[in-house]
């Protein structure tokens, strides 16, 4: 990690939240448009704490929300494009 700033965990919920929700807005979608298109028991609730960096979402969810986003999962964890 020499060359990369170290962040703090909640600096990382939020840049992953922002992926989320601007691929999301994007694709022209609502939250419940893309809980609809998740193959999986997820709701609105927690789709909105993910894009708010509130909750630390599990790389199987982050990997269901890329499929239902139809990018790869790197985009949504691209930390490039930081706060």
């Amino acid at each position: 990690m020499s060359n990369m700033t170290i962040m703090e965990k909640s600096d990382i919920l939020k840049i992953i939240g922002q992926n989320v929700k601007r691929i999301r807005l994007e694709k022209g979608l609502t939250q419940v448009d893309l809980v609809g298109k998740i193959k999986a028991q997820i709701d609105t609730t927690n789709i909105s704490r993910i894009e708010k960096g509130r909750t630390n979402a599990t790389i199987h969810t982050l990997f269901r929300i890329s499929q239902a986003l139809e990018v790869p999962l790197s985009e949504i964890c691209d930390l490039k494009n930081s706060i």
